[in-house]
């Protein structure tokens, strides 16, 4: 049994590894391209591109 996943890096196309304890929602950093990628499906695992965090000015 491995202790890793694979799953295709949206930015470059490259395949890489991810823990297999790896959870929706959760943030990731490519080791492809460095960007920060939310894994959004376990089930295929399918990730994209974090959202960039919005100022909250406590509206």
């Amino acid at each position: 049994m491995s202790d890793t996943i694979t799953a295709e890096d949206p930015l470059s196309g490259e395949e890489i590894e991810l823990p297999a304890d790896v959870e929706v929602g959760e943030i990731i950093d490519s080791p492809a391209t460095g960007a920060e990628l939310e894994v959004v499906s376990l089930d295929p695992v399918i990730l994209e591109e974090a959202p960039e965090l919005e100022e909250d000015w406590g509206e």
